[in-house]
């Protein structure tokens, strides 16, 4: 059985989105190129069919992905979160012992992670590392970079 994929309200339209664009636009425009590459004679020794219907498989196989993902997915309510404790979609303030600087990061899935918007996966060194903490707690965390030593500030939604 697939593992149950968390996700925000707003995480889940992206990826419902990005889904209806594949079928709906993507999958016709492959077939289109398939179509006019067979058009263009003996396929053994067409490089544009061969193309056209690698970019089908891989297209085909995304979107079967994202089906399955969708068939996992599970909506978080935000006012059923316990903000005693570091859980998926918590924003957790922390201080850096290390280089003693502050930072934000909201803890959510691994497909909705996204650094630029201070998105942690709990599934990241850091998001595991946080996960399940209280506030005021110390925790040190294997990184590649080495251990960070990060105080927890502040939990909130």
């Amino acid at each position: 059985m697939t593992e149950v994929q968390y996700f925000t309200r707003e995480g889940l339209e992206k990826i419902k989105a990005e889904l209806q664009f594949l079928k709906g636009e993507e999958r016709p425009r492959i077939t289109q190129a398939i179509a006019e590459a067979r058009d263009k004679g003996d396929l053994s020794e067409n490089a544009e069919y061969d193309a056209a219907k690698e970019a089908q498989g891989h297209l085909e196989a995304k979107i079967a992905q994202m089906e399955s993902l969708l068939a996992t997915a599970r909506i978080i309510d935000s006012s059923q979160i316990d903000t005693s404790k570091a859980s998926i979609l918590c924003k957790v303030k922390v201080k850096n012992h290390n280089t003693g600087k502050n930072a934000e990061y909201m803890l959510v899935s691994e497909k909705e992670a996204n650094l630029k918007e201070n998105k942690i996966s709990i599934k990241s060194a850091i998001g595991a590392g946080l996960l399940g903490k209280a506030k005021g707690a110390v925790v040190e965390i294997a990184v590649p970079a080495g251990v960070v030593k990060l105080e927890i500030l502040d939990i909130s939604i």
